[in-house]
């Protein structure tokens, strides 16, 4: 009664032993890299099979023609054999007894009446031997009375006799034939098997080396979380398309690092902006709810009312900008004519502190595809820049360029030039130069930025140049006809 039991604790022991080795990690590797799945796994299949055709084909190929050459050589011996013997009987010199040449198994010649008048030694005494069928184009016999039965090729050969005609039949030995394709057969095969374990040996070895590379590239980039991107995939010391692979990874991961830190930074301004005024305002609700002179109450309520409209405005445009990180270059919109776009905006502009003079083509097409809203923000912006920085006037310009297939759209102040190293850095979100510290004056900050992001958007460019007028920002946008091929 204790054997059963003893048999299940084993058996037990056995699938617990099955799963550890199952579980193992360099097991549990190999079993990933034997997946048939896997490019490792079809790549050596794929070439096994195609050397595998290859071999097969050319192994036949060869056997057949072995096959054909040395049967021919055989039957040549016998036919050649059965002419001499054929020859004879025409003079009339035919003996009972025929020798044998090398190679041949046996002769018998019959006369027209079915009797043997004449064979070899061994057929000696022995009647007709009778066919059983045909077999490769050749008539063949019951060689049983031999007693050695091996393959054999029968020539037959009809000959005229001073006593009429006679059929002479020739046996000549494949086995030396046989034995040849045997062995080529058996060389071939062991052979191909050989080549094949190689190619599949190599094949492996080669592209588990050419993957390697990738492998830890994957591995690498799925451990690189979104407080990581600082980390870089190894590159490989060639230069094959596997090391441009992890170039492009790396550059991939430098932009996603910048974009992450532009993003911080970002929140942070926000954060900073958000902050002042809200602090500014909180004190004076505090004092104008706890002040006893009504005029100071109100100085305080209308200062209040002054940095809410500003954050309302802060917070407008974060909003936009928000929806412009969104719509990356898929934005879908209509046509939109520019010049009819500026000269109503110019011309609804109240207030400015210098004027504004417009330039635009009044016959040529100036249509852009893309959203109104947006594109009159972007003007909008351009101007309340020019106006902060402008000493007398302000010009608008806008050219229309059919052949290039672009409208190019100029925002002229006269006042001082940037300076070339600020002329990225006043693109930037929050950015404001030295000389535009104050709130009041600098703004928050968005203005150029939320207007490049628009022409960036329209699939358009927006650049600072330095004019004999005065400084410029240019914007480039593609024609409607453009847009659409």
């Amino acid at each position: 009664m204790a054997e059963p039991g003893r048999l299940g604790a084993l058996r037990r022991r056995f699938r617990e032993a099955l799963g550890r080795v199952a579980g193992h990690p360099r097991v549990a590797a190999l079993v990933s890299r034997l997946d048939p799945s896997s490019v490792r796994t079809r790549t050596t299949l794929a070439a096994c099979a195609s050397v595998a055709v290859v071999l097969l084909t050319a192994s036949a190929a060869l056997l057949l023609v072995l096959r054909a050459n040395l049967q021919h050589t055989v039957e040549t011996g016998a036919r050649e054999q059965a002419a001499a013997i054929a020859r004879l009987a025409t003079d009339g010199h035919l003996t009972q007894q025929l020798p044998l040449d090398h190679g041949t198994d046996f002769i018998q010649v019959v006369d027209a009446h079915g009797t043997v008048i004449a064979a070899s030694q061994n057929l000696a005494g022995h009647p007709v031997l009778p066919p059983t069928g045909t077999q490769s184009g050749h008539s063949t016999f019951n060689l049983g009375v031999l007693g050695d039965e091996h393959h054999q090729g029968v020539t037959t050969v009809t000959a005229d006799t001073p006593d009429g005609p006679v059929t002479i039949h020739v046996g000549a030995s494949l086995r030396t034939a046989d034995a040849a394709e045997d062995l080529t057969t058996a060389a071939l095969g062991g052979l191909c098997s050989l080549l094949l374990v190689t190619v599949g040996v190599l094949t492996w070895r080669t592209t588990g080396r050419a993957l390697r590379p990738v492998e830890a590239i994957r591995s690498e980039v799925a451990a690189i979380g979104d407080r990581d991107l600082d980390r870089r995939v190894p590159r490989p010391r060639s230069q094959d398309e596997i090391a441009r692979l992890a170039d492009t990874m790396n550059a991939m991961l430098e932009r996603l690092e910048a974009a992450g830190a532009r993003q911080r930074r970002f929140i942070a301004d926000a954060s900073h902006e958000l902050r002042s005024p809200l602090a500014v305002l909180r004190t004076q609700l505090e004092v104008a709810r706890t002040h006893p002179d009504p005029e100071v109450r109100a100085d305080m309520v209308a200062g209040a009312l002054q940095d809410t409209e500003r954050l309302q405005d802060l917070a407008g445009d974060l909003l936009l900008l928000a929806r412009l990180d969104a719509s990356g270059h898929r934005l879908a919109g209509e046509a939109v004519d520019l010049a009819d776009l500026v000269r109503t905006i110019v011309g609804a502009r109240t207030g400015d502190p210098h004027p504004v003079t417009v330039d635009t083509p009044d016959d040529a097409d100036a249509s852009v595809t893309g959203n109104a809203l947006w594109l009159g923000r972007l003007l909008t912006n351009l101007l309340d820049n020019a106006q902060r920085h402008a000493r007398h006037a302000v010009t608008v310009r806008l050219v229309a360029d059919p052949p290039g297939g672009r409208l190019t759209l100029d925002v002229t102040n006269d006042g001082p030039p940037v300076d070339p190293a600020d002329r990225e850095k006043i693109f930037e979100r929050f950015a404001r130069l030295d000389d535009a510290r104050s709130r009041d004056d600098g703004g928050t900050g968005l203005g150029l930025p939320i207007a490049r992001d628009i022409a960036s958007v329209h699939g358009g460019t927006l650049t600072v140049l330095d004019t004999p007028s005065g400084t410029t920002f240019r914007t480039t946008l593609p024609t409607a006809a453009d847009g659409h091929r």
